[in-house]
């Protein structure tokens, strides 16, 4: 780990890395000169006798900036390559992984990249922008955004200590229609505001409305204030924690005649078991949380069908552990 007093001094180190490739039972001897700078990093893989493509190296997912017969440089911002901020105490981390892979050999490899700083006394997280997403579908709005604790305004921070609640709304602007009830069908946390192939995800709700963290923690459905709303109490998990993390929803606005096992918003009791927000005498519908719910392909109601999706990206927020 390179170690330095942010913002002002650079850090430089040499690292020697014996890479052993099991698939082509060859050792591969390359150095790697680090400088991370204030908000940039340079890296320098040099290889000294190997079939390596140079042009193949990646910085998470970033190409060289510039590449020779043996040596590889990249000259990055933090802002880019998907670099990971984890903040903890009096410590500010920059995490990367510099990769290596190849169609033509069986070499392949994946070696850490860590820019380490004290935190500057001066730094906090960024605060939020009170402003929602807005998604237009046709002519339904979709809105989803942090809230204060009551749900009566929003949220003035995105940083939640862990166990805490983070109170999230959903919500449908639906003049020209019949009422609507919206539903939250399914979301996951991500590290990432896209998701990708290899995303390391935690699930939120799925199976079509089940609120599966509830399982583990206190997290719930209020009570409805509108049926056009949703409000979710998630409690703050140690996923992603003192990352950037990003929680992607599919929202769904649906008839209220027309409900099923995959239009429900269930949360787990203790002690009571699955629970029904919308009508208590139907949790029937929530009676394959912890099996399988039978999805229904969603229609469109501008031909008179039942309802429409939207998919949805909230963050980014951070969590942290006031204890560590």
């Amino acid at each position: 780990i390179v170690q330095s007093q942010y913002p002002f001094m650079m850090a430089f180190f040499w690292q020697r890395a014996l890479l052993v490739s099991l698939a082509a039972a060859v050792s591969v001897y390359a150095d790697m000169k680090l400088d991370c700078g204030t908000d940039f990093v340079t890296l320098v893989w040099t290889e000294g006798r190997s079939r390596a493509d140079t042009s193949l190296f990646r910085l998470g997912n970033c190409f060289p900036t510039s590449f020779s017969a043996t040596e590889a440089v990249f000259s990055v911002d933090f802002d880019d390559c998907d670099f990971r901020r984890i903040v903890t105490g009096d410590r500010m981390m920059f995490t990367n992984d510099l990769t290596y892979s190849s169609d033509s050999t069986p070499l392949s490899f994946s070696h850490p990249v860590v820019c380490a700083y004290e935190r500057p006394e001066d730094w906090y997280p960024r605060l939020y922008a009170p402003i929602f997403n807005t998604y237009g579908l046709g002519d339904l709005e979709f809105h989803f955004g942090l809230m204060n604790a009551d749900f009566s305004g929003p949220a003035e921070s995105t940083s939640f200590p862990l166990g805490s609640f983070i109170p999230i709304m959903a919500s449908v602007a639906q003049e020209s229609h019949q009422p609507l009830l919206l539903f939250l069908q399914e979301c996951v946390a991500a590290t990432t505001p896209e998701l990708q192939p290899e995303s390391t995800l935690y699930p939120i709700i799925a199976n079509e409305g089940c609120l599966v963290d509830s399982l583990v923690s206190r997290s719930k459905f209020e009570p409805r204030q509108k049926s056009s709303e949703l409000h979710l109490s998630l409690q703050a998990f140690r996923f992603g924690l003192g990352e950037e993390v990003f929680i992607h929803c599919k929202l769904v606005a649906w008839d209220p005649n027309s409900l099923d096992n995959t239009k429900k918003a269930c949360h787990y009791v203790k002690e009571h078991g699955w629970e029904q927000l919308d009508n208590s005498a139907s949790r029937y519908l929530c009676a394959c949380c912890e099996s399988d719910c039978k999805s229904r392909r969603v229609r469109s109601l501008a031909s008179g069908k039942r309802g429409m999706a939207q998919q949805a990206v909230l963050g980014p927020l951070t969590i942290t552990d006031v204890n560590y």
